[in-house]
């Protein structure tokens, strides 16, 4: 389906249930006109793209304060630079869980609502960027897993997902993940909105009062639903491409690439507006 609002703001969906790409330039976006019309869509289809809008750090940023509370870095910087070079952000090491499926915050009590994504430098080969809307993926449940599913709860930890790709750390690392902490978190987040979206991705660790076989089976079940292809988009990213998706409705992920290779996105954020409930 291919919309117009104005032309100066065109949308066209990518997929039945996830993903829009939306033509606008600098100028619109940056005048805030089309602000509520991009929360609503992102609301709605997970994944926005906006191809080859070219905006710097300081149109990014001025572009997110028009969508909402824009959320500072822990430090107070306005971009978090993504990279696997450590010479650029200090933090490397712990992005290397970003491979693997997962949502923003769940250490946290009210995770970011939005993440806007910039492509600066591109590898030559990978580094696409895969999401999955949670949303969708509920909604296409049958009544009786819905049902299964609706009261239980779930353990998230950091430490979870780094295990994903160190899965032999020393003891050492091993404390030092555990040391960011648990988090109890519904299996189904029941949004204010009345909509249901599901909490998964690579912190997930166990469903609590349910034996570890089942826990697994359940978990590893439910993610394999929410990335299949009918609720799954993958971004082959473009030099200037602009993402934003919705945390709280989607999962995402990074495809491999050569942490050589320079790959460098740029990350503004929206203050979250709900907790997990």
């Amino acid at each position: 389906m291919t919309s117009d609002i104005q032309p100066r703001f065109r949308v066209r969906d990518l997929k039945p249930a996830i993903g829009s790409e939306v033509l606008s330039d600098r100028d619109t976006l940056l005048g805030g006109e089309y602000a509520g019309q991009i929360r609503e869509l992102m609301e709605q289809r997970g994944v926005l793209v906006f191809p080859g809008i070219g905006l710097d750090d300081a149109d990014q940023v001025a572009f997110t304060k028009t969508l909402g509370t824009f959320a500072y870095e822990v430090q107070g910087d306005e971009i978090f630079k993504i990279t696997m070079d450590s010479r650029e952000n200090d933090r490397a090491d712990y992005l290397k869980g970003a491979f693997f499926w997962h949502i923003d915050g769940t250490m946290s009590k009210v995770p970011i609502l939005a993440s806007i994504l910039t492509a600066r430098v591109l590898p030559s080969e990978g580094g696409d960027t895969e999401f999955c809307n949670t949303y969708a993926a509920y909604d296409a449940l049958p009544e009786s897993r819905k049902a299964e599913i609706e009261d239980l709860r779930v353990l998230h930890s950091f430490w979870n997902s780094q295990l994903y790709h160190q899965p032999e750390p020393t003891l050492a690392k091993l404390e030092e993940w555990m040391s960011l902490g648990t988090q109890e978190l519904p299996l189904v987040w029941k949004h204010r909105s009345g909509r249901k979206s599901l909490v998964l991705g690579n912190t997930a660790q166990y469903v609590i009062g349910m034996d570890s076989m089942g826990s697994a089976r359940l978990l590893h079940g439910l993610r394999e639903w929410a990335t299949g292809e009918a609720f799954f988009y993958r971004h082959q990213w473009s030099p200037g491409d602009m993402v934003i998706w919705d945390n709280t409705g989607t999962m995402h992920r990074a495809t491999p690439y050569d942490a050589a290779s320079g790959r460098m996105m740029h990350r503004t954020k929206l203050e979250g507006e709900e907790p997990f409930q």
